[in-house]
């Protein structure tokens, strides 16, 4: 980061915090109110414009997005979303751009309780909590959430490589939830999604934030889930990490 952005990020990411705090705390009403009163279609409603929202306070920190798809997604089947993970605002992203087919996401079981607005939701949106240190609990939880999406043509969104990579270099995928997901929506069509440099919004922690930074989200051709799953693994990790640039 140049000594002229340095010294900006200071003050802009304080600006950036004011207007994040705000969302969350204003749309954890909406969404409750969302729930009792209209339902799962009228909460969805609400979670996406969230997140909207929440891709617009990054521009206080002179953050742009790009959002490439090449092809056309079917609406009236499962999606497996499989992505690489560089930073808690690639969720935002993937909500957002592919929010026409109902993403639900699979996420530790810590994030559940204590965050305005991302715990409501992880709870009452469709999502799976998992704990990734008891097998016991997670992989069932797995299969039921393939289940739950196969049957209602939502979408899967799974991070195969576990945690956030640091420096936008893709780590190894962990092939385990992936498996369970293939088991339980064969009908599925895995989407792979490339995220580009969300990494660098937090490459020095949490504060001061980057600033003028250009995140990408593209979608990779999609497969279909055969009976080879090694195969496709190693076809879905290929063409997520390929388009990588750090």
């Amino acid at each position: 980061m140049g000594a002229i952005k340095k010294i900006l990020s200071y003050p802009l990411s304080i600006v950036f915090y004011l207007f994040f705090g705000l969302t969350l705390v204003v749309f954890h009403g909406l969404q409750w109110l969302g729930v009792k009163l209209g339902g799962a279609r009228a909460h969805r409603g609400v979670v996406n414009i969230m997140n909207l929202c929440l891709l617009r306070c990054l521009h206080a920190l002179g953050v742009t997005f790009s959002f490439k798809n090449e092809y056309k997604l079917p609406d009236d089947r499962p999606l497996i979303l499989v992505s690489n993970h560089q930073s808690m605002f690639d969720i935002p992203m993937i909500s957002w751009y592919l929010r026409k087919h109902k993403p639900k996401f699979i996420s530790k079981i810590e994030l559940g309780k204590g965050i305005p607005s991302i715990s409501f939701n992880l709870r009452h949106g469709g999502n799976v909590l998992i704990d990734r240190k008891n097998p016991k609990q997670s992989i069932p939880a797995l299969s039921k959430f393939g289940k739950f999406v196969a049957e209602n043509n939502f979408s899967a969104v799974i991070f195969p490589e576990g945690t956030r990579s640091k420096n936008g270099k893709p780590k190894s995928f962990a092939p385990t939830g992936l498996k369970i997901l293939f088991k339980n929506a064969p009908d599925a069509l895995v989407v792979p999604l490339t995220i580009n440099n969300s990494w660098k919004l937090v490459r020095f922690g949490n504060f001061p934030m980057g600033v003028g930074i250009h995140m990408t989200l593209e979608v990779q051709e999609p497969i279909s889930i055969n009976k080879e799953p090694e195969l496709l693994l190693e076809k879905i990790e290929e063409r997520i990490t390929l388009a990588i640039r750090t």
